[in-house]
This record gives C-alpha cells, structure tokens and sequence, in this order.
C-alpha cells in the first residue's frame, strides 16, 4: 500500500498543514489530505512542491508498505 509522508516530514520541521499550503500556494484541502493520507491520487504538481519545500525525493514523501504484515 502507497502512504503519504507528509504528516511526519512537517512534524519534523515543525510546520502546520496551513503554512505548507500558503509557503507551497497550493490548495489547504489538497494539503491536507495528503497530510492525512486521505488521497487517491497524488498531484505532481503538488509533489514537485513539496519536494522543492521539504528539500527532499518523491521517495521521502510517500512510501510502500506491504499489506501482508505476515511476512
């Protein structure tokens, strides 16, 4: 399953959804789910943001985790 690591790169630095949206001018609700992990999709334009942002790859941001925890 793909994650989003958006919540744990702004605890990190120590900065809300809403002042990545503004610093980023990206939409707050698009932000935030990320933030959430609540999309579907993930905008490259968004991504390349963040990347840019976050001084960081694709990579950092969002993360594969297996969905079978028994192996």
């Amino acid at each position: 399953m793909i994650r989003s690591n958006l919540k744990q790169l702004a605890d990190n630095k120590g900065v809300s959804i809403r002042q990545i949206s503004d610093e980023i001018e990206h939409g707050f609700e698009t932000v935030r789910k990320m933030y959430n992990d609540n999309m579907k999709q993930y905008p490259k334009e968004l991504l390349n943001k963040l990347c840019i942002y976050f001084n960081c790859n694709v990579g950092d941001l969002i993360k594969f985790e297996s969905e079978d925890n028994d192996k």
